[in-house]
């Protein structure tokens, strides 16, 4: 029997403009939440990347076990997946000496054959119909790879050629609104999501590191721990009403 016809949903929120708040909020913390999990709190790149590993299988698990889109359990793994996508780009840099040039180029390729797949099997890359274990499954795998791609190329770009976290920042904001005006002026809807999806990670990145590196840095000073509780804060509020209105709709229709 066919999921889709056995009472799934399409399981991914809306498209909206606290759709990509959220988003970027998330990719920050990604940013902000492993390096203070691994530096700060002094529990290591290895412990943390096993630690959130362990809480992404988790919120998979129960992401995949629902049959409707549920806020703060889809959100809950956006975050982990930042997290993770994060901690893999670190281990390959930090303690695989894996150059940022190479990273990027294998996600990259990871990235494309991921499309590729999805594509040749469902025919199809829309988010508006994730209504089908398979297809969420394509989805997840997606995410992730833009999650370490775009912590890659985030770091590649303000580090490795020097253009620093500020203009950094400046330069993906001005390529997802260069995408948003592609959109507008009518270019293909899937498309520029993804391009859009995949921007906002090395955007976070670059926003997460201005934050919490020190002045002498070129950051802003504002420290891992304090980022990354303002953030989270901000995301649980935003998924919080997400949620509430969520149950009051159904609650209409009943």
């Amino acid at each position: 029997m066919n999921p889709a016809k056995a009472g799934w949903l399409n399981k991914v929120p809306e498209v909206t403009l606290a759709f990509w708040v959220i988003k970027i909020l998330s990719t920050t913390v990604g940013e902000t939440g492993a390096d203070f999990l691994a530096v700060d709190a002094g529990f290591g790149a290895g412990w943390t990347s096993i630690g959130m590993a362990l809480l992404l299988g988790g919120a998979l698990f129960l992401q995949m076990r629902k049959t409707v889109y549920s806020p703060w359990i889809y959100w809950l793994t956006v975050v982990l997946v930042s997290i993770v996508g994060t901690q893999i780009t670190d281990i390959m840099t930090d303690m695989l000496d894996i150059s940022l040039y190479v990273s990027t180029a294998v996600f990259s390729v990871l990235l494309a054959v991921n499309f590729l797949i999805w594509f040749t099997v469902e025919n199809n890359l829309s988010i508006r119909e994730i209504n089908t274990p398979r297809r969420e499954l394509f989805y997840w795998s997606t995410v992730l790879c833009t999650f370490a791609l775009g912590t890659a190329a985030g770091d590649l770009a303000t580090e490795a050629m020097g253009l620093g976290f500020t203009l950094g920042a400046v330069i993906f904001g001005a390529l997802i609104a260069a995408t948003l005006l592609a959109w507008r002026l009518g270019a293909n809807v899937v498309l520029t999501f993804w391009i859009a999806y995949i921007l906002t990670r090395p955007f976070g990145a670059s926003l997460g590191d201005l934050l919490t590196q020190a002045k002498t840095y070129g950051g802003l000073g504002m420290g891992a721990a304090w980022t990354s509780a303002i953030f989270l804060t901000v995301i649980v509020l935003l998924v919080a009403v997400a949620q509430i209105s969520l149950v009051n709709r159904k609650t209409a229709i009943e």
